[in-house]
């Protein structure tokens, strides 16, 4: 009953902030400049305000905190621990947004200076989890129920690029209307159900809050979206997939929760190497995979319904195969 008012609540803040941030927005002329190489038809978006996550993420930020207080009187912080590494890299998101609008043009932080930043916060995340105990260095594979053992070096060098490598998938998820919102939702419920099923109340609290503060942001970044998220959204968001993946100790399930994300950075990442190696032809019609279906002709509206349609059968399969480790 807790999460279900939690959600609640950070809903109705979310969409309150929506009235607020965005005519602020456009009147700094915090406008999405649109990528060149994307779909013809998205120049009509152009100057659709950006920057928009900040309001779920205040939602968010407040919910949580305010629906953990009685914990963290009690001395648990493993919440706001994983609230703080996502803040972290919404602020990275944010310098990358500043740096877009203020150029008026898509290009923000430099590709090093991102990695690096993401690598850093990724580090300190990893530790701070290893020193509060909340995380070790055995790998959990859901449905087998078995785990392995990784020593802690060899752990740490892989969990930060998971991490890194998951954020910016979900960054390049956020390419339509609503779609990284709207995926991203049911990968909160599923969070939020698991740890409160395993007996992890405290954790539950944020991804409930978001969840909730995601659905008020929806109202205003659904197609035609008023409002896009940026990277300041984006990355946020990121980081609290992950981020929450690593602090429920079970980082491979994001192979379920995360597919739609898998399958947007694995269609680039196979575009670009077969380009290469057969001098110019094509996988798909363009990438990433969300707009290769939109040239194929589907509206916004369907891949939106679709990809969160697939996300929501694997939470629940996901969920099918972690549930026996609260036995």
């Amino acid at each position: 009953m807790q999460l279900c008012i939690i959600a609640v609540c950070a809903f109705v803040l979310s969409a309150i902030f929506g009235k607020l941030v965005i005519p602020a927005l456009r009147a700094l002329k915090a406008g999405q400049s649109i990528r060149e190489v994307g779909p013809s038809w998205h120049e009509g978006k152009s100057g659709t305000p950006t920057m928009g996550g900040i309001m779920f993420i205040l939602a968010a930020v407040l919910c949580t905190v305010a629906g953990g207080w009685h914990a963290m009187r009690g001395g648990y912080y493993t919440h706001l621990i994983v609230l703080a590494f996502a803040v972290v890299y919404g602020l990275i998101g944010f310098l990358d947004d500043y740096c877009k609008v203020k150029r008026k043009q898509n290009e923000g932080l430099t590709a090093l200076q991102k990695l690096v930043l993401q690598l850093a916060a990724a580090a300190a995340y990893l530790a701070l989890l290893r020193y509060t105990g909340s995380l070790t260095c055995d790998l959990y594979i859901p449905f087998f129920q078995v785990t392995f053992q990784i020593n802690w070096i060899v752990y740490m060098i892989f969990a930060m690029f998971v991490l890194v490598g998951c954020v910016n998938a979900v960054n390049l998820t956020d390419g339509l209307d609503g779609l990284a919102t709207g995926v991203t939702m049911p990968v909160m419920a599923f969070f939020a159900i698991t740890a409160w099923l395993w007996k992890q109340t405290t954790l539950a609290i944020f991804p409930a809050a978001l969840f909730g503060a995601l659905g008020g942001f929806l109202l205003y970044n659904f197609h035609p979206a008023k409002v896009f998220m940026g990277d300041t959204g984006s990355l946020f968001l990121g980081g609290a997939v992950c981020g929450l993946a690593f602090a429920l100790d079970m980082p491979l399930v994001l192979i379920l929760v995360g597919l739609v994300y898998l399958l947007e950075t694995l269609s680039v990442i196979l575009q670009v190497t077969y380009f290469k190696l057969t001098h110019g032809k094509r996988i798909f019609k363009m990438t990433p995979i969300h707009h290769h279906f939109e040239l194929c002709g589907w509206s916004e509206e369907k891949i939106f319904i679709v990809f969160v349609g697939i996300t929501v059968v694997m939470c629940v399969l996901a969920y099918v195969g972690v549930s026996p480790r609260a036995m």
